[in-house]
């Protein structure tokens, strides 16, 4: 049985790849770009590092810099209208996954029109919107590499997964230097998103051998590399590690798929405004204790590569490694659980049920090595709070 991979056209992998954007440009015939960011990177002067290689080549752009963490559908309006008033022959993404989500969506409804929620899955989205350049400036979503956005819908606080070849950028320059000034609590929720990728996809019922090749690399990549990233945030191995794990997880993601982790983690993020990495990484030990017995052999597999697990040990010692080396994770990076938080107890209990069914809809629990039932997942997420 074969399997379908898709990657963006041109992807520039490095140290400084994010200054070869003009030639990058060039590369594809683009010449009018609108640059899709949020303030931070306008004030960090990212937005400006950009700009002035374009300048001197006569690329003139413009900025909507108004995206805001985990978009929605209210935050990409303005920028739709925008793309669809100008003269834009492609969009530069800058900044992290909300940021390049944000551009995705903006680069569909552009062109295509429509709302939203006209694509969400279970649609797949083959349609071309204007081309989109992602330049990633965190090491977690891996959105540079995948043919996946998810956009909130306000009046239902669903967060929308849309999936298809028209949401995979053309090209993505990914610099470590950029994740340099990233802060510890940024750095820990991304690097745990993208561990958490490279867990799913593996163990995931769509993985292939190519998935498997990238999932492995990147948690031989992330997982010694994720402490020294937050403990010592200037470490360049480390920052170029986790960098480079982050885009061959989403890499493996995108052509596997996530699961429960991701399918439980949406609804969480969407009804109590956790950032999607933070909420994936409360889930993370849970669901794995919860899945292993459908891939026990996967799981053991997952420990080895991310160097807590000798290839002599049982696999059943290895599992039980895994899950303790998650659990200690989350406890050394700060991860709170969802009262710590400050989510409020009843208000959580209260939305369980909907929130399961959320997950089951997006179709996230499917690909999962055990299938969840409603009660399941109701009861994992109740388990949060022990």
């Amino acid at each position: 049985m074969s399997s379908q991979i898709i990657l963006p056209r041109i992807m520039q992998i490095g140290a400084d790849a994010s200054l070869e954007i003009s030639n990058v440009l060039a590369s594809l015939g683009c010449q009018r770009p609108l640059i899709v960011t949020d303030k931070m990177m306008v004030e960090l002067g990212y937005v400006a590092a950009i700009t002035q290689r374009l300048t001197p080549q006569g690329i003139q752009s413009d900025i909507f810099d108004q995206t805001v963490p985990e978009p929605t559908v209210a935050s990409i309006r303005d920028g739709v209208a925008m793309a669809r008033a100008g003269n834009y022959d492609c969009i530069i993404a800058l900044g992290g996954g909300s940021p390049i989500d944000s551009a995705k969506a903006i680069s569909i409804l552009a062109l295509c029109g429509g709302e939203m929620k006209d694509y969400r899955f279970p649609r797949q989205v083959n349609e071309q919107g204007l081309p989109v350049i992602a330049v990633p400036t965190t090491a977690g979503t891996g959105s540079e590499v995948t043919r996946f956005t998810v956009i909130t819908d306000e009046s239902s606080d669903e967060k929308m997964l849309c999936v298809g070849l028209g949401f995979m950028p053309v090209a993505a320059l990914v610099d470590y230097k950029l994740t340099l000034s990233l802060p510890p609590r940024i750095t820990a929720d991304t690097g745990i998103d993208a561990l958490t990728h490279a867990i799913e996809a593996y163990v995931s019922k769509k993985a292939s051998p190519y998935s498997d090749s990238q999932a492995i690399s990147a948690m031989k990549l992330l997982a010694p590399n994720l402490r020294t990233s937050y403990h010592q945030g200037d470490d360049h191995q480390a920052r170029e590690a986790m960098m480079l794990g982050a885009t061959l997880a989403g890499i493996a993601f995108s052509n596997a798929s996530v699961a429960l982790v991701h399918g439980m983690s949406r609804p969480i993020g969407a009804f109590f405004h956790v950032p999607h990495g933070l909420s994936n990484a409360m889930l993370l030990p849970a669901v794995t204790a919860f899945s292993i017995p459908g891939a026990p052999a996967r799981y053991a597999d997952c420990a080895c590569a991310m160097g807590i697990a000798a290839p002599k040990d049982t696999t059943q010692d290895a599992n039980q490694k895994l899950l303790a080396e998650l659990k200690a994770l989350n406890q050394e990076l700060a991860v709170p659980t969802p009262q710590q938080f400050g989510i409020k107890r009843e208000e959580f209990f209260a939305l369980t049920t909907t929130m399961a069914q959320q997950a089951l809809a997006s179709g996230s629990p499917a690909n999962n090595p055990v299938e969840p039932s409603i009660d399941e997942m109701v009861a994992i997420y109740q388990g949060l709070w022990d």
